[in-house]
């Protein structure tokens, strides 16, 4: 059965022979003949995924919405609709790993159905899925930048999901750098007027730990109370951190005091748990309650070293690789020859001969 069979007949039949037609349908159909008519094969699997999402049985639709993708995709860098219903179904299963093959691959390219003003959605909420999926497995920096795409994406309204972005970009990256970063200047005008105003709660944490309690009503609304409180603990790590370029030694009620935790115990646990996962380098005397604070024994010469060194350098010469591919592209571009040609124009001094008029008799 087509595509469009399926669309037009949902709601006259079965929703399990439904969606076990859209399965074989997927599994089934050619690569290239889809591509023909990639808006309503993207609008099958958003049906699907609905269907799924209404059912609470997510997780039956990953497996094939990752064969969907593969089909549509003219190569493995272009962002298609269908990978927002991806992330969603893989957040909704809290079984995140399936997604990360394609939120690993930097975008490239934009499929047809996504190149339309109607379809925004789907890019922002890839975004934003993305985002939450990689907060999720405490990948930060990758987070950060996903929310970051979703809140600069030119814009001439704000949207509920740039909204939720914006908070959430505020959160991680109190949790990644302990203050809120500047946003790019290339930042849509009315994000800055206003997702500020509706985020006041989330400013707030900057100034006062206390506005957690102060506006818990609001974080649980927003479902964020789980990064609010991850924040917190954030701060009292990177408050420690603080101490011990300051510091060599310490008694736990010292450290509790500037910090402001409730008292030695937590100093002492807090500090235990950093120690534990290589935050710090520091030793507890427990006679008399003293942090004696060490500089950090690596040397960076470990085999280990070079080879996340030999790994960022890799990355680095894809990078540069793709954006000479890109640049090839821009250059061969018929729009951008066409206005690099007349912008030329326009800064060329007329002629001598272009500024006379010539009368014939």
């Amino acid at each position: 059965m087509c595509g469009q069979c399926l669309l037009q007949g949902s709601n006259d039949i079965d929703r399990s022979t439904m969606f076990q037609q859209i399965h074989d349908f997927i599994n089934n159909c050619n690569g290239e003949q889809v591509r023909f008519s990639p808006d309503l094969y993207a609008d099958l699997c958003h049906l699907l995924t609905d269907h799924l999402v209404e059912i609470k049985q997510p997780i039956r639709g990953i497996e094939i919405l990752k064969k969907a993708i593969r089909k549509i995709q003219l190569f493995d860098s272009q962002l298609t609709s269908i990978h927002a219903d991806l992330c969603q179904l893989c957040l909704l299963s809290k079984c995140m790993k399936p997604a990360l093959e394609f939120l690993d691959t930097d975008v490239t390219g934009i499929g047809a159905e996504l190149g339309g003003n109607n379809d925004s959605k789907h890019f922002l909420l890839y975004y934003y899925y993305g985002g939450m999926i990689y907060t999720a497995m405490k990948n930060y920096d990758r987070a950060l930048y996903f929310f970051e795409v979703v809140v600069t994406v030119p814009a001439m309204v704000v949207s509920h999901i740039m909204l939720e972005a914006y908070k959430k970009y505020i959160l991680v990256s109190f949790i990644l750098h302990g203050k809120i970063l500047p946003m790019p200047k290339y930042v849509p005008q009315v994000v800055c007027r206003f997702l500020k105003p509706l985020s006041v709660a989330y400013h707030e944490l900057a100034t006062s730990q206390h506005a957690a309690i102060k506006h818990r009503e609001t974080f649980v609304r927003d479902k964020n109370m789980g990064l609010v409180n991850q924040v917190l603990s954030s701060m009292y790590k990177k408050n420690i951190q603080r101490l011990t370029k300051t510091f060599l030694t310490l008694s736990l009620s010292d450290v509790a005091s500037r910090v402001q935790l409730s008292g030695p115990a937590q100093a002492e646990t807090y500090i235990l748990n950093m120690i534990e996962e290589g935050e710090i380098y520091a030793m507890i005397n427990q006679k008399d309650g003293m942090v004696v604070f060490l500089d950090s024994p690596e040397k960076y010469a470990s085999p280990e070293t070079l080879c996340v060194l030999e790994q960022q350098m890799a990355a680095c010469t894809k990078l540069h690789q793709y954006i000479q591919e890109m640049d090839e592209q821009i250059q061969v571009n018929p729009q951008y020859v066409k206005k690099s040609v007349g912008s030329h124009d326009e800064d060329m001094p007329a002629t001598s001969q272009n500024s006379k008029t010539t009368y014939t008799m």
